[in-house]
Protein backbone atom coordinates (compact mmCIF):
# COMPACT_ATOMS: atom_id res chain seq x y z
CA UNK A 1 0.00 0.00 0.00
CA UNK A 2 2.70 2.41 0.81
CA UNK A 3 4.37 1.42 -2.15
CA UNK A 4 1.20 2.29 -4.07
CA UNK A 5 0.89 5.52 -2.53
CA UNK A 6 4.90 7.30 -2.74
CA UNK A 7 4.55 6.29 -6.81
CA UNK A 8 1.27 7.72 -7.31
CA UNK A 9 2.22 10.80 -5.07
CA UNK A 10 5.38 10.99 -7.23
CA UNK A 11 3.33 11.08 -10.29
CA UNK A 12 0.94 13.54 -9.14
CA UNK A 13 3.77 15.90 -8.05
CA UNK A 14 5.78 15.64 -11.44
CA UNK A 15 2.41 16.64 -13.40
CA UNK A 16 1.94 19.02 -10.87
CA UNK A 17 5.03 21.09 -11.59
CA UNK A 18 4.62 20.18 -15.39
CA UNK A 19 1.68 22.12 -15.49
CA UNK A 20 2.99 24.65 -13.70
CA UNK A 21 5.79 25.18 -16.20
CA UNK A 22 3.64 25.53 -18.99
CA UNK A 23 1.46 28.09 -16.96
CA UNK A 24 3.95 30.03 -16.53
CA UNK A 25 6.22 29.36 -20.50
CA UNK A 26 2.07 30.29 -21.62
CA UNK A 27 2.11 34.02 -19.81
CA UNK A 28 5.34 35.04 -20.22
CA UNK A 29 5.77 34.13 -23.91
CA UNK A 30 4.05 37.10 -25.07
CA UNK A 31 6.40 39.12 -23.38
CA UNK A 32 9.42 38.04 -23.70
CA UNK A 33 8.81 38.38 -27.72
CA UNK A 34 7.32 41.72 -26.79
CA UNK A 35 11.05 42.42 -24.80
CA UNK A 36 12.87 40.92 -27.72
CA UNK A 37 11.50 43.14 -29.99
CA UNK A 38 12.60 46.32 -28.29
CA UNK A 39 16.29 44.92 -27.90
CA UNK A 40 16.57 44.47 -24.11
CA UNK A 41 15.03 44.35 -20.62
CA UNK A 42 13.37 46.84 -18.93
CA UNK A 43 15.02 48.46 -16.34
CA UNK A 44 14.33 50.11 -12.84
CA UNK A 45 15.94 53.07 -11.69
CA UNK A 46 18.44 52.29 -9.19
CA UNK A 47 18.09 48.40 -9.79
CA UNK A 48 19.68 45.40 -11.19
CA UNK A 49 17.60 43.28 -13.84
CA UNK A 50 20.00 40.03 -14.89
CA UNK A 51 22.99 42.28 -15.04
CA UNK A 52 22.11 44.32 -17.92
CA UNK A 53 21.17 47.72 -18.59
CA UNK A 54 18.55 48.93 -21.31
CA UNK A 55 20.65 49.29 -24.37
CA UNK A 56 19.34 51.80 -26.93
CA UNK A 57 20.76 52.41 -30.11
CA UNK A 58 20.88 56.02 -31.52
CA UNK A 59 23.21 55.06 -34.91
CA UNK A 60 21.61 55.05 -37.87
CA UNK A 61 17.90 55.00 -36.85
CA UNK A 62 15.05 57.74 -37.66
CA UNK A 63 13.87 60.40 -35.91
CA UNK A 64 11.08 58.72 -34.05
CA UNK A 65 13.09 56.22 -32.73
CA UNK A 66 15.67 59.13 -32.03
CA UNK A 67 13.05 61.02 -30.13
CA UNK A 68 11.64 57.49 -28.10
CA UNK A 69 15.80 57.34 -27.19
CA UNK A 70 15.82 60.41 -25.57
CA UNK A 71 12.58 60.26 -23.77
CA UNK A 72 13.39 57.08 -22.17
CA UNK A 73 16.78 58.14 -21.33
CA UNK A 74 15.45 61.51 -19.77
CA UNK A 75 13.48 59.21 -17.67
CA UNK A 76 15.61 57.51 -16.32
CA UNK A 77 17.57 60.58 -15.41
CA UNK A 78 14.39 62.00 -13.60
CA UNK A 79 14.35 59.42 -12.10
CA UNK A 80 17.33 59.39 -10.18
CA UNK A 81 18.92 56.76 -12.53
CA UNK A 82 22.31 56.96 -14.06
CA UNK A 83 22.63 56.54 -18.24
CA UNK A 84 25.94 56.31 -20.11
CA UNK A 85 26.02 58.68 -23.43
CA UNK A 86 28.54 59.16 -26.32
CA UNK A 87 29.84 63.07 -26.04
CA UNK A 88 31.91 64.53 -28.42
CA UNK A 89 35.05 62.84 -26.99
CA UNK A 90 34.54 59.45 -25.42
CA UNK A 91 31.44 58.11 -23.57
CA UNK A 92 30.39 59.12 -20.39
CA UNK A 93 28.30 58.33 -17.38
CA UNK A 94 25.45 60.88 -15.88
CA UNK A 95 22.86 61.81 -13.79
CA UNK A 96 21.12 64.61 -12.95
CA UNK A 97 23.21 67.51 -10.81
CA UNK A 98 19.86 67.68 -8.56
CA UNK A 99 20.08 64.25 -7.51
CA UNK A 100 21.91 63.00 -4.86
CA UNK A 101 20.99 59.56 -5.29
CA UNK A 102 22.61 59.53 -9.08
CA UNK A 103 25.33 61.66 -8.18
CA UNK A 104 26.56 58.57 -5.01
CA UNK A 105 25.80 55.83 -7.35
CA UNK A 106 28.02 57.20 -10.06
CA UNK A 107 31.00 57.41 -7.08
CA UNK A 108 30.20 53.80 -6.26
CA UNK A 109 29.99 51.76 -10.01
CA UNK A 110 33.30 53.53 -10.40
CA UNK A 111 35.15 52.92 -7.68
CA UNK A 112 35.86 56.85 -7.63
CA UNK A 113 37.65 58.79 -5.30
CA UNK A 114 34.80 60.79 -3.34
CA UNK A 115 37.65 64.33 -4.09
CA UNK A 116 37.82 63.37 -7.46
CA UNK A 117 35.13 66.03 -8.86
CA UNK A 118 32.52 65.21 -11.41
CA UNK A 119 31.94 67.78 -14.43
CA UNK A 120 28.50 69.76 -15.07
CA UNK A 121 26.83 69.97 -18.52
CA UNK A 122 24.42 72.40 -19.69
CA UNK A 123 22.85 72.92 -23.71
CA UNK A 124 23.74 76.51 -24.18
CA UNK A 125 26.44 78.78 -23.31
CA UNK A 126 24.18 80.98 -22.00
CA UNK A 127 22.96 78.51 -19.45
CA UNK A 128 26.85 78.30 -17.89
CA UNK A 129 26.68 82.24 -16.23
CA UNK A 130 24.03 80.40 -14.36
CA UNK A 131 26.00 77.53 -12.64
CA UNK A 132 29.49 79.26 -12.17
CA UNK A 133 30.93 82.67 -12.57
CA UNK A 134 32.33 83.61 -15.67
CA UNK A 135 35.36 85.72 -15.60
CA UNK A 136 36.30 85.85 -19.50
CA UNK A 137 34.55 87.69 -22.38
CA UNK A 138 31.16 85.83 -23.99
CA UNK A 139 33.00 85.85 -26.86
CA UNK A 140 35.39 83.54 -25.44
CA UNK A 141 33.17 81.29 -23.74
CA UNK A 142 31.61 80.95 -27.38
CA UNK A 143 34.39 80.20 -28.75
CA UNK A 144 35.23 77.00 -26.27
CA UNK A 145 31.31 75.65 -26.11
CA UNK A 146 30.54 73.86 -27.61
CA UNK A 147 33.37 71.55 -27.73
CA UNK A 148 35.95 69.21 -26.25
CA UNK A 149 37.05 71.58 -23.90
CA UNK A 150 35.98 71.68 -20.07
CA UNK A 151 36.01 75.62 -18.34
CA UNK A 152 36.71 75.83 -14.83
CA UNK A 153 35.26 78.55 -12.63
CA UNK A 154 34.15 79.42 -9.33
CA UNK A 155 30.79 77.49 -8.69
CA UNK A 156 27.71 79.33 -8.45
CA UNK A 157 25.66 79.45 -5.83
CA UNK A 158 22.55 77.59 -7.04
CA UNK A 159 24.47 74.18 -7.50
CA UNK A 160 23.16 71.40 -5.33
CA UNK A 161 25.67 71.02 -2.59
CA UNK A 162 25.95 67.52 -2.60
CA UNK A 163 28.02 67.56 -5.82
CA UNK A 164 31.76 67.87 -5.19
CA UNK A 165 31.33 69.48 -1.70
CA UNK A 166 33.88 71.73 -0.47
CA UNK A 167 35.18 72.57 -3.77
CA UNK A 168 35.47 76.17 -4.69
CA UNK A 169 35.39 75.53 -8.39
CA UNK A 170 33.23 73.44 -11.22
CA UNK A 171 34.58 72.14 -14.60
CA UNK A 172 31.19 73.17 -17.18
CA UNK A 173 30.94 70.91 -20.89
CA UNK A 174 29.13 71.44 -23.62
CA UNK A 175 29.40 68.41 -25.47
CA UNK A 176 29.62 69.31 -28.99
CA UNK A 177 26.84 66.86 -29.72
CA UNK A 178 23.19 67.20 -30.81
CA UNK A 179 21.83 64.45 -29.05
CA UNK A 180 23.61 65.26 -25.71
CA UNK A 181 22.58 68.49 -25.86
CA UNK A 182 18.44 67.45 -26.61
CA UNK A 183 19.06 65.20 -23.64
CA UNK A 184 19.79 67.99 -21.29
CA UNK A 185 17.28 70.14 -22.52
CA UNK A 186 14.70 67.46 -22.09
CA UNK A 187 16.01 66.90 -18.85
CA UNK A 188 15.56 70.37 -17.81
CA UNK A 189 18.53 70.19 -15.59
CA UNK A 190 22.12 70.01 -15.96
CA UNK A 191 23.33 66.43 -15.86
CA UNK A 192 26.84 65.82 -13.77
CA UNK A 193 29.74 63.77 -15.94
CA UNK A 194 32.38 62.01 -15.64
CA UNK A 195 33.80 59.01 -17.96
CA UNK A 196 32.25 55.83 -18.68
CA UNK A 197 35.14 53.35 -17.20
CA UNK A 198 36.03 51.89 -14.07
CA UNK A 199 38.41 54.31 -12.54
CA UNK A 200 41.74 53.72 -13.02
CA UNK A 201 40.99 52.43 -16.49
CA UNK A 202 41.02 54.07 -20.03
CA UNK A 203 38.38 55.68 -20.91
CA UNK A 204 36.15 54.59 -23.61
CA UNK A 205 34.87 54.68 -27.10
CA UNK A 206 32.15 51.73 -27.99
CA UNK A 207 29.77 50.63 -25.25
CA UNK A 208 31.52 47.35 -25.31
CA UNK A 209 34.26 48.37 -23.63
CA UNK A 210 32.64 49.51 -20.21
CA UNK A 211 30.48 46.43 -20.34
CA UNK A 212 31.34 45.66 -17.04
CA UNK A 213 29.36 48.85 -15.99
CA UNK A 214 25.99 47.92 -17.44
CA UNK A 215 24.83 46.21 -14.24
CA UNK A 216 24.85 49.52 -12.54
CA UNK A 217 23.62 51.22 -14.92
CA UNK A 218 19.74 51.95 -16.37
CA UNK A 219 19.82 52.78 -19.78
CA UNK A 220 23.19 52.88 -22.04
CA UNK A 221 22.82 54.93 -25.20
CA UNK A 222 24.86 53.40 -28.21
CA UNK A 223 25.84 55.64 -30.76
CA UNK A 224 28.69 53.60 -32.38
CA UNK A 225 32.31 53.66 -32.16
CA UNK A 226 33.17 57.52 -31.16
CA UNK A 227 35.88 58.39 -33.73
CA UNK A 228 38.14 61.14 -34.69
CA UNK A 229 39.54 60.32 -37.70
CA UNK A 230 42.69 58.67 -36.62
CA UNK A 231 43.81 55.11 -35.96
CA UNK A 232 47.06 53.59 -34.20
CA UNK A 233 48.15 56.11 -31.78
CA UNK A 234 45.85 59.49 -32.79
CA UNK A 235 42.93 56.70 -31.64
CA UNK A 236 44.56 56.36 -28.58
CA UNK A 237 44.92 60.34 -28.27
CA UNK A 238 41.35 60.49 -28.45
CA UNK A 239 40.73 58.90 -25.26
CA UNK A 240 42.29 61.60 -23.56
CA UNK A 241 38.89 63.26 -23.02
CA UNK A 242 37.99 67.11 -22.93
CA UNK A 243 41.11 69.36 -22.07
CA UNK A 244 40.13 70.72 -18.64
CA UNK A 245 40.77 74.47 -18.42
CA UNK A 246 40.96 76.75 -15.16
CA UNK A 247 39.74 80.26 -16.50
CA UNK A 248 38.46 80.89 -12.54
CA UNK A 249 41.48 83.91 -12.43
CA UNK A 250 40.65 87.44 -14.82
CA UNK A 251 43.59 87.40 -17.05
CA UNK A 252 45.14 84.10 -16.84
CA UNK A 253 44.42 80.51 -17.46
CA UNK A 254 45.98 76.95 -16.78
CA UNK A 255 45.36 73.68 -18.38
CA UNK A 256 44.42 71.26 -15.15
CA UNK A 257 44.23 68.19 -18.38
CA UNK A 258 45.82 68.75 -21.72
CA UNK A 259 43.03 66.79 -22.99
CA UNK A 260 42.72 66.01 -27.24
CA UNK A 261 42.20 69.78 -28.01
CA UNK A 262 45.21 71.06 -25.80
CA UNK A 263 47.09 72.90 -28.81
CA UNK A 264 43.85 74.91 -30.08
CA UNK A 265 42.71 75.67 -27.05
CA UNK A 266 46.45 77.30 -25.69
CA UNK A 267 46.62 79.01 -29.02
CA UNK A 268 43.65 80.24 -28.37
CA UNK A 269 43.78 82.14 -25.22
CA UNK A 270 47.39 83.16 -25.54
CA UNK A 271 47.15 84.52 -28.84
CA UNK A 272 43.89 85.81 -29.43
CA UNK A 273 42.76 86.81 -26.27
CA UNK A 274 46.33 87.27 -24.20
CA UNK A 275 45.83 85.74 -21.33
CA UNK A 276 48.77 84.88 -19.52
CA UNK A 277 49.37 81.01 -19.03
CA UNK A 278 50.15 79.82 -15.41
CA UNK A 279 51.90 76.15 -15.46
CA UNK A 280 50.31 74.29 -12.38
Amino acid sequence: MRTEFDVRYFFLLCSSKLLLMRLLLASCSGGLVGLRRLGGLPRVAGSSLLGMARVLSIENVDQKTLEEVLQETSAALRGGGVVAIPTDTIYGVASLVSSNEGIERIYEMKGRLRDKPLAICVSEVEQVYRWAKVTVPSSLLSSLLPGPVTTVFERGGDLNPALNPGLPLVGLRIPDSSFFRCLVEQCGCPLALTSANLSHSSSTLSVQEFRELWSSLDVVVDGGVISHGGRGGEEEASRLGSTVVDLSHTGSFSIIRPGMHYQQTVKLLRDEYHLKEIVI
